[in-house]
Formats: structure tokens, C-alpha cells, sequence
């Protein structure tokens, strides 16, 4: 279980992305923290409309910043995504889709569980 954390479907959280290393701290995990205040926990995989879309919002995620040590990403890529960017580009029509496993629960404040399932594609 990843750092005591449940996902969507209330079981224990799985890693999101390896490679690339995502996770509010890096480990790999979309888990909630208390001292991220983005809080990235929607583990998203991305496509080139929603990489547009983030681009488009100020965070650009596809081009390579070395000196942070972060390679760009990709479509395809498994990535944590912010819960309100997550939102946002679901109202917006953006939204990727999600793997539910690796998605922290805490999301459920915000999207129901039949929104999740709708964009998961890990569906259960």
C-alpha cells in the first residue's frame, strides 16, 4: 500500500509512474499530503489534448526542464495530476483518462466515483 493510502474503489493505492518519477514527493504516488497544496492525486494518463490544455492554463508539462531534473512529458505518460486541473479540464472537456488504482480517494470530495469510472481505464 502506498504510504497508507486508499485509492477510489477503497482499496490500497498503487504506484502511479515510475518512469517518468511522479508523486507530489516523488515516490511514484498520487497520494494526498497535507503540505501539497496542489494536491496531486489523480493519476492521469496523459494525451496531447490535456498536455495542450495544462499548457495553455501556465504549466506546461511537456517541455524538458533539466535543471529541476524533469525530463517533459509525453502522451501516454502516467502522470499525478492536480484534483482541480483534473476538474478543470473535465469542465473544460479535456479531462484524460485515469487509472483508478493509482487515483487517491480523496478526489471523491470533488468527482463522483461514476465521473472516475467514466474516464478510467482501468474500469472495474
Amino acid at each position: 500500500m502506498a504510504n497508507g493510502r486508499f485509492n477510489v474503489l477503497g482499496e490500497p493505492l498503487v504506484p502511479c509512474s515510475i518512469t517518468p518519477l511522479t508523486g507530489f514527493r516523488r515516490d511514484g504516488c498520487c497520494a494526498e499530503h497535507a503540505d501539497d497544496p496542489g494536491q496531486h492525486t489523480v493519476c492521469t494518463r496523459l494525451t496531447g489534448d490535456f498536455l495542450a490544455f495544462s499548457r495553455e492554463q501556465g504549466n506546461d508539462l511537456s517541455t524538458p526542464r533539466p535543471e529541476y531534473g524533469f525530463p517533459g512529458l509525453k502522451p501516454g505518460d502516467h502522470w499525478c495530476v492536480c484534483a482541480a486541473r483534473w476538474v478543470e479540464a473535465l469542465l473544460a472537456g479535456h479531462a484524460p483518462p485515469i487509472i483508478l488504482a493509482a487515483t487517491d480517494e480523496s478526489i471523491l470530495d470533488a468527482v463522483s466515483l461514476e465521473t472516475l469510472v467514466a474516464y478510467a481505464v482501468d474500469r472495474p
